[in-house]
């Protein structure tokens, strides 16, 4: 018998959950893309992803994943034979750095492993054996999606002044965005980029890149942008259509507008407290279930980790094991241990429980009840009262 009928719950890390909200935004006929409501709300909704990354500057949208946001980002401001540093604490940012060298750059790749944030120290040293200022960047991702790893964005920007380099600060914030605290223009961010279905909450298929006016001018100082990926007509359209290098992606939009509307109403600051509560209590019910037994955290210090994702480790491959039951017994999937293994793959020692976006303490605390009934009945050990501690850090105020 299983137990799994009823809606499946998705805590993986991207798709996110889709609200109701969302959903019914998008259920609509085609609209008109020459003129009418879905022309006159962009302006708005510029205006409005540039709040959720509290910026000024420029936003692109782009009809494409996190991986055409990784290209756009580096098209717009390098040629080819360009240096990059590449500062990674996952999977995610090699894989920023293979987009770089697929496009001819030359990625020096400082690598921190799988469960250490960004050693400041280590990047002022790679910087300073930068004499001549080759490095035309600093790839950072804010969250590694792959192992909940959080970095200090504006302690890389202080390195990067101290040392006088002027390289662009580029940032992955796909996973981070609306979820872990952000702020481009304070932090000095250059070039960011995001995806529409994380914390933003709407299906894949749209995403972002921003830009101040140092990133801008290094798009003069290339010799050749592509048509499609040049983000300047994206952000100076003479028409509507220049906003996508053609057909809009109508219901895309209906239903970004609609998750934007929901971030507003909810407000960046509560929709960041909700995420650090819910991140604390999975934390709770981890450190309750690592009391005994080989399961573990997968960053140790809780200032390091994301509020969007944790990463854990349940050694002897029963991440596996304990994903698949989870999955066929209780109607939960979570997250695989993506780029955890010695070869950058999938590891059946690692798995991943997603608290981003539309997450509420039901959700949360049903998906950690999932979990210890799978630790329960695969009889793998681990220590007690996870669900209390979970349950009352939900309940504090």
């Amino acid at each position: 018998m299983s137990l799994a009928n009823g809606r499946h719950y998705l805590a993986i890390p991207g798709p996110s959950v889709m609200p109701d909200r969302v959903l019914a935004a998008m259920h609509r006929a085609a609209p008109n893309i020459y003129e009418g409501a879905l022309v006159d709300m962009m302006p708005a909704l510029i205006d409005d992803l540039k709040a959720v990354a509290k910026t000024d500057g420029n936003v692109a949208i782009y009809i494409a994943n996190g991986h055409g946001a990784w290209e756009a980002a580096l098209a717009n401001t390098h040629d080819r034979g360009d240096r990059v540093l590449v500062l990674a604490t996952g999977r995610f940012a090699h894989g920023w750095a293979e987009q770089a060298e697929r496009l001819g750059l030359k990625c020096d790749i400082v690598d921190f492993g799988r469960s250490s944030d960004i050693d400041m120290a280590r990047v002022a040293e790679a910087l300073a054996t930068d004499k001549a200022h080759s490095y035309k960047s600093v790839l950072v991702t804010h969250v590694d999606t792959s192992t909940s790893i959080r970095n200090d964005v504006a302690g890389v920007r202080e390195v990067l002044n101290a040392a006088r380099h002027p390289a662009l600060l580029m940032v992955d914030c796909i996973a981070s965005l609306a979820c872990d605290r952000f702020q481009m223009d304070a932090w000095g961010v250059d070039v960011m980029v995001a995806a529409s279905q994380k914390g933003l909450m709407t299906p894949p298929g749209v995403s972002f890149v921003y830009f101040n006016a140092k990133g801008d001018a290094a798009r003069d100082a290339i010799q050749h942008v592509s048509g499609y990926w040049d983000w300047r007509p994206r952000t100076r359209p003479q028409d509507f259509y220049q906003y996508f290098a053609g057909t809009a992606p109508t219901h895309h939009l209906y239903g970004l507008r609609e998750a934007l509307d929901m971030i507003a109403e909810e407000g960046l600051e509560a929709i960041f407290a909700r995420h650090e509560k819910l991140a604390r209590a999975v934390w709770a019910a981890v450190d309750a279930w690592s009391r005994e037994g080989p399961m573990q955290l997968n960053v140790a210090d809780p200032a390091k980790r994301s509020c969007a994702v944790t990463s854990v480790r349940l050694k002897g491959n029963l991440g596996g094991d304990l994903r698949g039951w989870v999955t066929q017994k209780a109607g939960v999937t979570l997250g695989i241990g993506l780029g955890m293994s010695e070869e950058g793959r999938s590891s059946d020692e690692h798995f991943r429980i997603a608290h981003m976006g539309h997450v509420n303490s039901h959700m949360v605390l049903g998906t950690l009840g999932a979990i210890e009934a799978g630790l329960t009945a695969l009889d793998i050990p681990h220590g007690t009262g996870a669900l209390d501690a979970a349950a009352k850090v939900c309940a504090t105020a």
